[in-house]
């Protein structure tokens, strides 16, 4: 059969999965191999154990018709990080990024994925229809309170275009969330459903807390969630206030109040409300400056088109 032409590159991130190393590596070798005539693989090692990195070159050294990295981080630097650095050696004109070596889908997916990638897409997601309940919440709000040009999911890989690549270099590279970077990158995006054929596995702690630091960063950063969050609370607490002071006042009237009781629970109120309004007003500069330094860009085109 007919190969692809164009160089594909698979950027593989390699954390603690000596069980499933073997198999992934083996089947994405055999899928490469059937449809791609030169491709790549690199493996971003993110201080895994010596003994999946002997399986991954035990494997790879047998395969003649492509080039393999291991790309060894010095130390622990989370999916993030490391995806990066092996995105940053990538030449393909097209690059697969798997940060999961967990297969629970069918294997031809991938090429799926490539020929949706050949529609005009610059970024296409292959996402499970499962995903866990806290991931759907944070989805949810992301989605809800950014306005990107499209909506992100929990994805299993991904592939990306030369375009896309590029673009994510001209963007801020810092940030700490790079689906956030490519749904702000203003290319054209797809995304491909499929049923999981596994149950879903366990992650460990330290994967546990990358992610969830990871959540409430990109919360911060791209979303106006902790403007409105503050914004309700100040609202809550001018009218607990205003109920207290119209309170106080009636028991000044009416009542008999101890001897600066009246002066002390006004004031009270109105600092607390000040406080409230100032943390509001500081947050929305932050928010603004935030927009400026991380999401400044002059302009976005997702495509020129010739009509003669």
């Amino acid at each position: 059969m007919n190969k692809e032409k164009n160089f594909i590159s698979a950027v593989i991130y390699v954390t603690e999965d000596e069980n499933n190393i073997e198999n992934f590596v083996k089947k994405l070798i055999k899928i490469l191999s059937n449809k791609f005539l030169n491709y790549e693989m690199i493996f971003v090692n993110d201080g895994c154990d010596d003994k999946i990195i002997k399986k991954i070159k035990n494997i790879v050294s047998k395969e003649k018709n492509a080039s393999s990295v291991i790309v060894n981080m010095s130390f622990y630097q989370g999916k993030e990080i490391s995806m990066n650095a092996g995105l940053d050696i990538a030449i393909g004109d097209f690059v697969y990024e798997f940060d999961t070596i967990n297969i629970d889908y069918d294997i031809n997916l991938i090429w799926d994925v490539y020929k949706k990638a050949l529609e005009g897409n610059d970024i296409v997601n292959a996402c499970s229809n499962k995903q866990y309940f806290t991931s759907k919440i944070f989805y949810k709000i992301f989605n809800k309170y950014s306005n990107f040009q499209y909506k992100i999911n929990s994805n299993t890989f991904l592939i990306l275009s030369r375009r896309a690549i590029n673009r994510m270099g001209s963007l801020n590279k810092s940030i700490p969330y790079r689906k956030a970077i490519l749904a702000n990158s203003g290319l054209k995006a797809s995304t491909i459903y499929y049923e999981s054929n596994n149950k879903k596995k366990k992650i460990n702690n330290r994967i546990k807390d990358e992610r969830k630091n990871n959540a409430i960063d990109s919360l911060i950063l791209f979303t106006n969630v902790s403007y409105k969050v503050s914004f309700i609370f100040t609202l809550a607490m001018l009218i607990s206030i205003l109920i207290i002071s119209i309170y106080t006042i009636t028991v000044f009237i009416i009542g008999k109040p101890i001897q600066g009781w009246t002066t002390i629970m006004l004031f009270l109120s109105f600092g607390f409300t000040g406080i409230f309004l100032l943390y509001t007003i500081i947050i929305k500069y932050l928010a603004i400056i935030i927009n400026l330094v991380f999401k400044k860009v002059n302009y976005l085109i997702e495509s020129i088109e010739k009509i003669k």
